[in-house]
């Protein structure tokens, strides 16, 4: 049924155990797209000998990551279009179709292609599982179902490298693919017959087939941008200025195509909104800063302080239990405060205060510091990302519901792909006495002398949280909406929807 209102369209009241069993489903769903993410790590040097290919070796990781956060605005427009469900099931059918792609793959260069195809599917798994809850509650009580979302990331970053290190020297590295059939199958089964139940917040629609194509186009030669820069070329490098000016015209044309087609991928009134806005920007300064931190802490560890790859895992553990803390509280807070800001700006500022005592001191600090320092770093991250997810969808009508959470979760995405690309030029830019040195190379043996390096590392890390923290200020703190299923225009906007 399709209609010219935003009016939500339900099949059913949804029951306790609905909700639990959908939560339940899209909760897989999100595990699947996020351990998808980390898993093959530590498997890679044992594909690579067995397909006899190391030179594309690192397609397998970014033929995903292109894939996955290309396609992401596209899914939510589409669940805007079509409904969560058929998105959902679109979503989890590809993964799967992928993930058995993988695991028959003869070569390397078909491995790739599967990974891609993977991408595809887990892509818009994220967001859908967000704007779904979005679907079921109301905005007061999103905050705790967005806590679990924080835990399934953190234990796909901690637990898949281990996962899939352990499947690949005790069985095959194909069984790291193999095992998305049945959990994928799992969440097929539990949301298929609930989702039917969902509100549907339908209009006319039609997809901007033209702006998605350039959208694409924008967002893959800017992740290979940062993906090869300062690694396969010199990011002065003819190649590299190429594509950098290409991706620029792109995106350039996509923010023409905002501007005049009839219903642009994503719509101006979404993105002029001051919430859409300020939550976003700071939701990805925070976020992208968290993963720069993520990916950069362990080889911290293993080179300034001399620890093992395994060593530095375990050291990693307090960085994640931090965040899971941090968006527990912020997240459950939500349905009880009036001024649910208070919790992120007091966990921003400890934040900010801590990472700023790390580019200072980590040079000089203890372990057991350090530690500290950290874990009270991503506690304060964590306080953010339920508030910044539960604004942006109080603050959208409903047939823009999925096209909100898709442009956010977009956003974290190409800010920590840019945040790793400074943090990358910033370690090898203190390495440049080795000459043609890797990151990879770095983590091979302890280099103490990198310590003060690092701390510029964490100076990076400091602007960047200041500027979350700015944004995140400046977010109008809106009352959040009592009925689950709202679909007009926010408090703040009614009336302006049409």
């Amino acid at each position: 049924m399709s209609s010219d209102t935003s009016q939500p369209l339900t099949a059913g009241p949804l029951s306790q155990a609905d909700i639990r069993q959908i939560f339940v489903g899209i909760m897989l769903a999100m595990l699947l797209s996020a351990l998808d993410q980390t898993i093959v790590a530590t498997a890679m040097p044992t594909i690579g000998r067995d397909l006899g290919d190391v030179a594309h070796l690192p397609w397998v990781v970014t033929a995903y990551l292109l894939a996955s956060t290309a396609v992401t605005p596209l899914y939510g427009k589409f669940s805007d279009m079509h409904g969560r469900r058929v998105t959902m099931l679109i979503g989890i059918t590809i993964f799967i179709v992928g993930s058995v792609a993988c695991a028959l793959a003869p070569n390397m260069i078909a491995l790739v292609m599967a990974r891609g195809l993977q991408g595809i599917g887990g892509g818009g798994l994220m967001a859908l599982s967000q704007t779904i809850v979005a679907d079921m509650v109301t905005p007061r009580e999103r905050g705790r179902y967005q806590v679990y979302f924080g835990a399934v990331f953190a234990s796909a970053s901690v637990g898949g490298p281990v996962l899939g290190g352990f499947l690949a020297e005790n069985l095959h590295w194909s069984a790291i693919f193999w095992i998305n059939l049945p959990l994928g199958a799992l969440a097929l089964w539990l949301v298929n017959g609930r989702l039917k139940k969902l509100p549907r917040h339908d209009r006319r629609h039609r997809l901007d087939i033209a702006g998605a194509a350039i959208m694409t186009s924008a967002t893959i030669l800017s992740m290979l941008v940062l993906s090869w820069g300062g690694v396969r070329f010199p990011w002065t490098s003819p190649p590299l200025l190429a594509l950098a000016g290409a991706a620029l015209l792109l995106w350039a044309g996509f923010g023409l195509r905002m501007r005049t087609a009839a219903e642009p991928l994503i719509p101006l009134e979404v993105l002029r909104d001051r919430v859409v806005a300020t939550a976003t920007a700071a939701s990805a300064l925070g976020m992208g800063t968290y993963i720069g931190l993520t990916i950069f802490v362990p080889i911290f560890f293993e080179t300034a302080l001399g620890m093992s790859a395994r060593d530095s895992g375990v050291a990693l553990i307090p960085w994640m239990i931090g965040i899971v803390m941090g968006s527990t509280a912020s997240g459950r807070s939500m349905a009880r405060l009036r001024h649910y800001k208070r919790i992120p700006l007091a966990g921003l500022t400890l934040a900010l205060s801590t990472v700023a005592a790390l580019a200072l001191f980590a040079g000089s600090l203890p372990f057991w510091a350090i530690e500290v320092l950290l874990m009270a770093t991503s506690l304060g991250v964590g306080t953010l990302m339920p508030v910044t997810t539960v604004s942006v969808q109080n603050s959208v009508p409903g047939h823009h519901l999925g096209t909100a959470t898709a442009v956010m979760n977009f956003s974290r995405q190409i800010s920590g792909a840019m945040i790793v690309a400074v943090f990358g030029a910033i370690v090898l830019g203190g390495s440049a006495a080795g000459r043609g040195v890797t990151l990879e190379s770095l983590s091979g043996g302890a280099r103490p002398e990198l310590a003060p390096t690092f701390q510029w590392v964490f100076g990076a890390a400091t602007l960047g949280l200041s500027l979350c923290l700015s944004f995140f200020t400046l977010m109008e703190e809106r009352p959040f909406r009592d009925r689950t299923h709202l679909a007009a225009a926010p408090p703040a906007e009614a009336g302006a929807a049409t």
